[in-house]
């Protein structure tokens, strides 16, 4: 288990100056709800999923295309949705497109489902698109789906679960919420995945103890995968997610219930066989999407980690040294609007989207 110095703690509650003042261009307007963004290889746009089941186009001088066919049919209630989109690491030859949604079950419930199609050529349909992933058993009603998806260059496929609003279900290794799955790029379970080959536990699980993960990237320093989570009123963290490991959630936990009262399953912070997050804000910015800097366009954002705040309506900028991150500030905070999800691009700018109904795709650059 690992110990949090008290000056960490500290850090990781408290409030900081803005950095310096960035420039946002507004590429697009009017999009319902956006969640991701992937970026498409040899200047050919970006993909962005519509949270209500629409994967589009954007492209430069072009804007935003019409709804691409051949996407599965989603589960567009509460949180559900269309929710992430990854390119495969072989696109160039695969022409694979790899969604995660909220899919529907019985009983008025759903859960996280991933596959892939084919885009076309000129990039009006995925074709024979395949679920390769159920989050089994379905159990939420709306909420906690997770979904980020992220591909390591190692052959291996990521995918971020949430609990569905079902907080014990997280530490139970027969079922797939509040856990973190680890699959190859083909969407086989690894014979070397922790819980491979055991009783009782799904094979497909790298680690567990997750509430409701809402952004996930690989730190291109260490190349090793970080992971942040919602907490409930209070206690979002983020965590570098080792094998087999167990998160905590619900029994550890910085937080506490929206009504102001304890979680019922909660032990404390700090639990003996539960490991701590490297960061935490005891206030919840209800963080989302995150983003390394490892661009050479801006070295005033060398070695800096994006995150969105979708109820502080924010991106938070914060500084990363090893495993160690403090908070720098915050930079949108002006714009009022919830952030979804932040991705650097190709060209070494912030691309933004905002979770509004009448949501936007921003380009992010320092001013000085």
């Amino acid at each position: 288990m690992r110990q949090i110095p008290l000056l960490f703690l500290f850090l990781s509650t408290s409030v900081f100056a803005a950095p310096a003042a960035v420039k946002v261009d507004v590429l697009q307007t009017k999009l319902d709800h956006p969640w991701a963004l992937a970026f498409l290889p040899d200047n050919h746009g970006m993909l962005i999923t519509l949270r209500g089941g629409q994967l589009r186009l954007w492209q430069q001088g072009k804007g935003i295309s019409d709804p691409i066919t051949g996407v599965p049919k989603v589960w567009a209630h509460g949180q559900g949705g269309l929710l992430d989109v990854a390119l495969a690491p072989d696109f160039a030859q695969s022409r694979r497109v790899w969604l995660s949604y909220a899919e529907a079950g019985q009983d008025d419930k759903a859960g996280t489902a991933v596959g892939y199609g084919r885009l076309s050529e000129d990039f009006k349909r995925l074709d024979d698109f395949q679920v390769v992933f159920r989050q089994q058993p379905k159990l939420s009603t709306g909420n906690h789906f997770g979904g980020r998806l992220v591909f390591d260059g190692k052959g291996n496929l990521w995918i971020a679960l949430g609990e569905n609003n079902q907080r014990s279900t997280a530490q139970d290794l027969d079922k797939l919420q509040g856990k973190l799955v680890r699959l190859t790029d083909q969407g086989k379970v690894p014979e070397d995945n922790p819980f491979a080959g055991k009783a009782g536990a799904r094979a497909e699980i790298w680690s567990y103890g997750i509430r409701n993960p809402q952004g996930m990237a690989m730190n291109p320093w260490s190349n090793a995968l970080w992971l942040n989570e919602h907490g409930p009123r209070g206690g979002d963290e983020i965590n570098i997610p080792q094998k087999g490991k167990n998160y905590g959630w619900p029994i550890a936990t910085w937080g506490i219930n929206y009504s102001g009262l304890k979680i019922p399953e909660a032990k404390g912070g700090i639990v003996a066989g539960t490991e701590q997050p490297i960061f935490y804000w005891k206030k919840s910015p209800a963080i989302s999407g995150m983003a390394f800097y490892h661009a050479d366009v801006f070295p005033q954002w060398k070695n800096k980690l994006f995150i969105g705040a979708l109820k502080d309506k924010d991106v938070i900028v914060m500084t990363v040294q090893g495993d160690k991150v403090t908070e720098d500030g915050r930079i949108l905070g002006d714009r009022g609007q919830r952030i979804r999800d932040v991705r650097i691009g190709p060209d070494g700018y912030l691309y933004v989207l905002t979770d509004e109904s009448d949501g936007e795709l921003w380009k992010v650059s320092p001013t000085s």
